[in-house]
């Protein structure tokens, strides 16, 4: 469950739940959690995205047992621990969570502003992971209980063990701890309009002068969802044009024309219609952002042609990332969830290089043609200025 799962009047829920499952359950009580999972030489967190959910542990191997019956006290018996008090305890947190990170940080409201424009208001992506003020404000304990009762079931959990244990004996304590939790009900269709055209159909724009330090312009494009072979392509044309010192971007704004600070291109891998790949440039302090927009579109418009070289260079970077990443246990753990989720296939990990090595110049050429266009364009940009 993310982001996307939540309904109108409701946003901000998946994260907002993410923090209550740290207010302790029936056998364990708040804070217990934390404290068990350190003393045994551990660490633990949790993550809430667009489209999932993520509860972790890490901890040395003869602790298993611990973590799962951790992980199950809190999927199974956390309504029984669920009060009033908790709830605006962590109502309030997660408030000033979205002031200090959002609403009060210079830039911090553009994934909001970005998501409105690439995204139609009847589409699950339209609004942010953190949601609305005026949600979370009315978040009830009725709600936090319908949401636990309709998402936090084992009918639509991933349960990942990975690292030096005996797979026989990690079945058995999973039984053991989890097999007394009903599975739960049928889960709900996700809500809003799931159909997207191809492209935006227009270039959208949005202006902010307010505290900012610095000029910046940020491009979103709408493209194919992670769940396509299409959208490796867009991650391999975002490397070559912002991704590090050799990228395009950085070696004409940055070295040559020095008129942008800092350059960054990335995508999200959503799978819900479409993901999204995101440019941006600070400028200097005198900086126009006329000037940026001008520079980074004429660099987009090269794109329709790379060099095997580039291609080279930028997925032999993203394959040594890749194997640094899995050299973790807690990684690995996160990538086979993560693929049993999206496609019920935790071994897709095996083959993910395949995939991102496959891409060829061509195919970096047909994605910049067919979805980098003026046709398929968010343009936000900031100026320094009085705060609204």
């Amino acid at each position: 469950v993310g982001s996307r799962n939540e309904r109108p009047g409701k946003t901000g829920f998946a994260h907002l739940f993410e923090h209550m499952m740290f207010e302790g359950s029936l056998n364990i009580p708040k804070g217990v959690h934390w404290e068990l999972v350190e003393r045994a030489g551990g660490s633990m967190n949790a993550s809430t995205w667009f489209d999932r959910t993520n509860y972790f542990e890490t901890l040395p191997s003869h602790h298993l047992e611990l973590a799962l019956w951790l992980e199950s006290d809190r999927m199974g018996w956390m309504l029984p621990a669920i009060t009033e008090e908790k709830l605006d305890n962590q109502r309030s947190v997660v408030m000033n969570e979205k002031r200090q990170r959002y609403d009060n940080q210079p830039y911090g409201d553009w994934g909001e502003k970005m998501q409105a424009m690439v995204y139609p208001k009847s589409h699950p992506y339209h609004h942010t992971v953190i949601g609305s003020m005026e949600d979370i404000e009315g978040s009830t304990l009725e709600d936090v209980s319908d949401f636990f009762k309709t998402f936090y079931v084992p009918n639509n959990a991933i349960l990942t063990v990975c690292g030096d244990f005996d797979p026989a004996n990690g079945l058995e304590l999973i039984q053991k701890h989890f097999g007394d939790i009903s599975k739960g009900g049928a889960i709900p269709e996700i809500p809003g309009e799931l159909a997207l055209g191809k492209l935006i159909g227009e270039t959208k724009r949005d202006h902010v002068e307010g505290d900012v330090p610095l000029p910046r312009v940020i491009m979103g494009f709408r493209i194919p969802p992670y769940t396509e072979q299409a959208f490796y392509s867009a991650d391999v044309a975002s490397s070559v044009l912002g991704s590090g010192h050799s990228s395009r971007l950085y070696e004409s704004l940055v070295r040559k024309k020095r008129i942008a600070k800092d350059v960054s291109s990335f995508v999200f891998p959503l799978t819900t219609g479409a993901g999204m790949l995101m440019v941006w440039a600070t400028g200097l302090p005198d900086g126009s952002v006329d000037d940026l927009e001008s520079a980074m579109s004429d660099e987009i418009e090269k794109m329709n042609s790379v060099s095997e070289e580039e291609i080279d260079r930028v997925t032999a970077l993203t394959e040594t990332s890749f194997i640094r990443q899995i050299e973790q246990v807690s990684e690995r753990a996160d990538l086979m969830s993560m693929f049993s989720q999206f496609f019920d296939d935790p071994h897709r990990l095996n083959s993910e290089v395949q995939r991102l090595s496959s891409v060829s110049a061509a195919n970096v050429e047909n994605f910049v043609s067919n979805f980098l266009g003026e046709d398929n364009r968010a343009v936000l940009t900031y100026t320094p200025g009085n705060k609204p």
